[in-house]
């Protein structure tokens, strides 16, 4: 009997990507998903276009913790996790059929290609030979969690195969359209990481300061091979710096404050306090 694939999309405001992801695998998904965050453009109506059943989830800040839901909506045993801004070249996705097909494997771990700033990186970290992911899986051969960029995750004795990088054989992800776009997703990104850091008890120290940001950097524009990807390398480079130390200071807010909450009143007291302290002196001089 035919295997089957659904493919499984979370989306939230995707109207300018989703159709190139849908437009790559419509022709052969057995099943099409899409978890949507209640999107304020067209991408429900783009998804329903081209066949998808369309669900919803609340809107949270990373995609991460609605993968579980996300998949439990498909019907099919094989499932691919796709992104919005991804999309599967066609030998690619006659490997993974052909892959499905054996039933040799339970879990497949896939290279992706992913572009920042117009181009494709090939090392920093991010190049396809570096970047790989077990995307196409049998449901109860995974373990999904909320941790942001560590959800996916094995079971044990699952069989894996890892596809080698070569043209056409990696998802493409068009991932960093340029800097506003990377300090948005940094934002949300990190908060979460930061919270779920501060809930394992992590904290953070003048010295984690100096060293993790440091330690990204070289680690990517040296050992990773970031030079070799030109300007775009250091900035990556540099913008993951950048990113840790975002992380390290919301652990250290959540460490004084817990909430934006508490400095929020925390204002609104001192406020008080010196409107009071000049309205008396008003008083007495009226």
């Amino acid at each position: 009997m035919k295997q089957k694939i659904s493919v499984v999309i979370n989306t939230l405001n995707e109207e300018r990507n989703l159709p190139y992801a849908l437009r790559s695998i419509h022709s052969w998904a057995d099943e099409i998903v899409v978890v949507d965050m209640h999107s304020e453009d067209r991408t429900v109506e783009i998804a329903k276009q081209y066949g998808a059943k369309v669900y919803f989830h609340e809107r949270i800040a990373a995609f991460d913790g609605a993968r579980q839901f996300a998949i439990e909506q498909a019907n099919n045993d094989w499932v691919l996790l796709l992104d919005a801004d991804e999309l599967v070249p066609e030998p690619l996705s006659r490997t993974l059929i052909d892959m499905v097909a054996s039933d040799q494997f339970d879990v497949v771990t896939i290279p992706r290609l992913n572009f920042l700033l117009g181009v494709p990186l090939m090392h920093t970290g991010w190049g396809p030979d570096q970047d790989k992911h077990p995307r196409l899986f049998k449901k109860d051969k995974l373990t999904i969690s909320a941790t942001i960029h560590e959800f996916i995750t094995p079971t044990e004795g699952a069989t894996i195969l890892e596809i080698k990088y070569d043209s056409g054989m990696a998802i493409v992800h068009f991932n960093y359209t340029d800097t506003t776009h990377f300090i948005e997703k940094l934002n949300r990104y990190t908060t979460v990481e930061a919270q779920q850091a501060h809930e394992r008890g992590e904290r953070a120290s003048v010295i984690t300061f100096i060293y993790k940001p440091i330690k990204e950097f070289l680690n990517r524009y040296l050992r990773k091979g970031g030079f070799r990807d030109g300007w775009r390398g250091f900035y990556l480079s540099f913008a993951m710096a950048f990113y840790r130390i975002s992380i390290l200071s919301k652990i250290k807010e959540l460490e004084v404050y817990e909430s934006r909450e508490t400095i929020l009143k925390e204002y609104a007291n001192q406020a008080n306090r010196i409107l009071a302290q000049y309205q008396g002196d008003d008083s007495e001089r009226g």
